[in-house]
């Protein structure tokens, strides 16, 4: 995206990069000066009259450093291919528009998923249990069987955030990644792969500009990006403090809804979901049906197949077993070792994957049946 007849955004950028003005306070600045470029064109007197702006903040303004800051971020915007988005324009996210803290800048590198009809996000712990990643694959992967235009939002984060990402890309739906840091870097480094692949069908979004690195506090504002940009949270194990539950009440905090996953008693990892349900801050639920049924999203609700072959990656062993069961309906383990000459231990062990990742279902008497066309 070429930003180069955009005349407003250098001036957009140099606000958001002045020192203690928040996005509550720009919005003020803006509406009594009518444009981010007129902020800079008032004199200090001027400025000063604005409610909660002194002499500090009217001196950082009128400093023509934030302005030669702003001009090295747009270069790098264009060198990088890389969106950024004003509170103002359509192409921001809608819902997150509508919060009074919301940034008044994003950066977008892809632009999908960003107002889609369905939003949710998925956060959890990032010491997440087999239990909870899978629980979180199998709810994101329903949903996306299920639903038209949904767009499943996290944080990138270790454990539960990279699973319902990954999940997402796996159901052919966008999912959108927001940052705790600028677009000069990725964090976690072990997700850059992951992140190529959400550029592709989604994107990764943040409010922090090229030179701000991965800090703590940072993910803390990050959260309310999470909360803010989509119609739900959905928590799917939490210990009984974190990033998650944070998320969580910052939705709440927006009146959106709030779901949680229930947990053993006894489990850390489930005391801040469990917690949640207790103190009716989150509705509990148990699967994707439970999502839909809390939401009220019963009517967008499809009934067609949304599986893709032509976006999933066979191997030569799986599309063989998959061509088996096209050919014969239902067909049973030891048919499918006969007829494609696999041992029947590798069938067992592929069937056993492929039912995992919703291309098959086992239907009574031990046969499978492929929930994929092949042509």
């Amino acid at each position: 995206m070429s930003h180069a007849f955009h005349p407003e955004l250098k001036y957009q950028i140099a606000l958001t990069m002045a020192p203690a003005i928040g996005p509550i306070t720009a919005r003020k600045l803006i509406s009594e000066a009518g444009s981010a470029r007129a902020v800079f064109q008032l004199k200090k007197a001027s400025l000063q009259k604005i409610q909660n702006i002194g002499p500090r903040l009217s001196e950082s303004i009128s400093s023509s450093a934030l302005l030669e800051k702003a001009e090295k971020e747009l270069a790098f915007l264009e060198r990088h291919h890389i969106s950024a988005l004003y509170f103002e324009d359509v192409a921001y996210p809608k819902r997150l528009k509508e919060c009074e803290d919301a940034p008044i800048l994003l950066y977008a590198k892809g632009g999908d998923g960003l107002n889609t009809r369905r939003a949710l996000s998925v956060v959890g712990t990032r010491k997440a249990s087999s239990y909870g990643k899978e629980l979180c694959r199998s709810i994101v992967l329903d949903l996306a069987s299920m639903l038209n235009d949904l767009v499943i939002v996290s944080g990138l984060a270790f454990g539960i955030d990279v699973m319902a990402h990954r999940a997402a890309l796996e159901g052919g739906i966008p999912t959108v990644a927001v940052l705790g840091h600028g677009l000069t870097t990725l964090y976690p480094r072990s997700h850059r792969e992951t992140a190529k692949k959400i550029c592709g069908q989604g994107a990764l979004v943040t409010d922090f500009h090229s030179g701000m690195g991965p800090e703590r506090n940072n993910f803390l504002r990050r959260n309310r990006i999470i909360a803010g940009m989509t119609e739900a949270t959905l928590v799917v194990e939490s210990a009984s403090s974190g990033g998650a539950l944070i998320t969580a009440h910052m939705a709440s905090s927006y009146h959106r809804d709030v779901l949680a996953v229930p947990g053993r008693a006894t489990d850390e990892r489930s005391k801040g979901c469990n917690r949640l349900i207790k103190k009716n801050v989150a509705a509990m639920v148990e699967g994707a049906e439970d999502v839909i049924n809390h939401l009220n999203w019963m009517d967008d609700v499809i009934h067609t197949n949304k599986l893709d072959p032509e976006k999933i990656s066979f191997s030569r062993e799986e599309k063989t077993l998959l061509e088996l069961m096209t050919l014969h309906g239902g067909v049973g383990p030891g048919e499918l070792s006969h007829h494609s000459g696999l041992p029947i231990q590798k069938v067992l062990s592929l069937l056993t994957e492929m039912e995992l990742k919703r291309w098959i279902t086992l239907e009574p008497g031990n046969q499978y049946h492929s929930q994929i066309i092949l042509t």
